[in-house]
């Protein structure tokens, strides 16, 4: 049961970083109104803002997804490392 819930955060994690890189390349491309891009936004943006309150674009480079991609890889070690105790 414990592996099991591994692999679904592992999954997650993966699943979420994914759509965080896609939605950084597709923002170099595709118009904001696109709706690809617009549901992609649906789901990154409420993470991403609350980063951009406290990590300001530098020029023309939004880091937030950087940041946001660091903290998802840390709470997936954490999670696992911790759930691995528990086997």
């Amino acid at each position: 049961m414990i592996s099991l819930t591994i692999t679904i955060i592992n999954f997650i994690a993966n699943l979420l970083i994914l759509v965080l890189i896609i939605n950084a390349l597709l923002s170099f491309v595709l118009s904001p109104y696109h709706p690809l891009r617009q549901a992609l936004g649906r789901i990154v943006e409420p993470l991403l803002a609350p980063i951009r309150r406290v990590v300001p674009p530098v020029g023309m480079f939004d880091f937030s997804p950087l940041v946001l991609i660091v903290i998802i890889e840390i709470l997936n070690f954490v999670l696992v490392r911790f759930l691995s105790t528990l086997r």
